[in-house]
């Protein structure tokens, strides 16, 4: 039997394929997205598709967009959003990763329970209670409002639990033997110790963020606080005689720009901070 032939070799020949097309389903829309950027408005909305632009549009579409609306304030918010989220998100998740790693008191395993429980409520459940609670606080149409409630994440405390357990513990207990306080512990002990994992957990609070739709769709109705994601709605409003498809999809690769350089160059960080959670401890 000839070895292209074998059952591996089919077999492996299958994976291949499968994986191609596996892969080729999911870049399609993004490739067309991409094309259709650079195309006229009559040419995205033709019967016929064109792998290439034929009427080439160069950065037209995104001039457009431009002018159509303040882009540059949907990018300034996401961005503002995206690094607050990030920023505060890393600082709580490893200040409360490390107390639950490291130290005992009353109701910790129950309060360790509680967060992993709230990983599993769908985000779109608390929508509505959170809007209430902006609502009482006056922060509906502002930046507390759209920020606060991503300024925390369960899944980020869960993850730095799991890596401060790796911890050996008698570093910290030769720090507190020289006199060091626990702040001082924790800023310059364990977290240069978790710059693997904040790496990690940084990309994917960016990717949540900066992919934001549903909360500051709800929580904002100003097009100054608008943010990429709703912005990009803009464009294609039901009241409009023609929605603009060519500059919504100059918009949502703009969006998705950072997304892919992101998963292209850090991809690493990101599979390790999804899976090592979930090993750890």
């Amino acid at each position: 039997m000839s070895v292209f032939g074998s059952p591996v070799r089919r077999s492996a020949a299958l994976s291949v394929v499968m994986t191609a097309v596996v892969a080729i389903v999911f870049f399609f829309p993004i490739y067309f997205m991409l094309v259709s950027a650079f195309k006229s408005e009559p040419e995205i909305i033709s019967q016929t598709f064109s792998f290439l632009p034929l009427d080439f549009q160069g950065l037209g579409q995104f001039q457009r967009a431009a002018e159509i609306a303040p882009l540059g304030t949907y990018l300034f918010n996401s961005s503002l959003v995206a690094a607050i989220n990030v920023g505060v998100t890393l600082l709580f998740s490893a200040l409360a990763g490390y107390g639950f790693a490291k130290f005992t008191f009353p109701g910790r395993t129950a309060l360790v329970l509680f967060v992993i429980s709230t990983m599993m409520i769908p985000t779109q459940i608390l929508v509505v209670p959170l809007f209430v609670e902006i609502k009482l606080l006056g922060w509906v149409n502002s930046y507390q409002g759209l920020i606060v409630p991503g300024m925390m994440n369960a899944f980020g405390v869960f993850m730095m639990r799991q890596y401060v357990y790796d911890i050996p513990d008698e570093i910290i207990e030769a720090a507190r033997a020289d006199g060091a306080g626990e702040i001082r512990i924790f800023f310059f002990i364990v977290l240069p110790l978790l710059t693997p994992a904040l790496a990690s957990l940084a990309i994917i609070i960016f990717i949540w963020s900066w992919g934001n739709f549903l909360w500051p769709l709800v929580a904002v109705t100003r097009e100054e606080l608008a943010v990429l994601a709703t912005g990009i709605t803009s464009y294609t409003q039901p009241y409009q005689r023609q929605p603009m498809w060519g500059a919504a999809m100059a918009v949502a690769t703009i969006a998705t720009l950072p997304l892919l350089v992101l998963f292209v160059f850090f991809q690493r960080y990101l599979v390790k901070g999804l899976t090592a959670a979930a090993v750890k401890g």
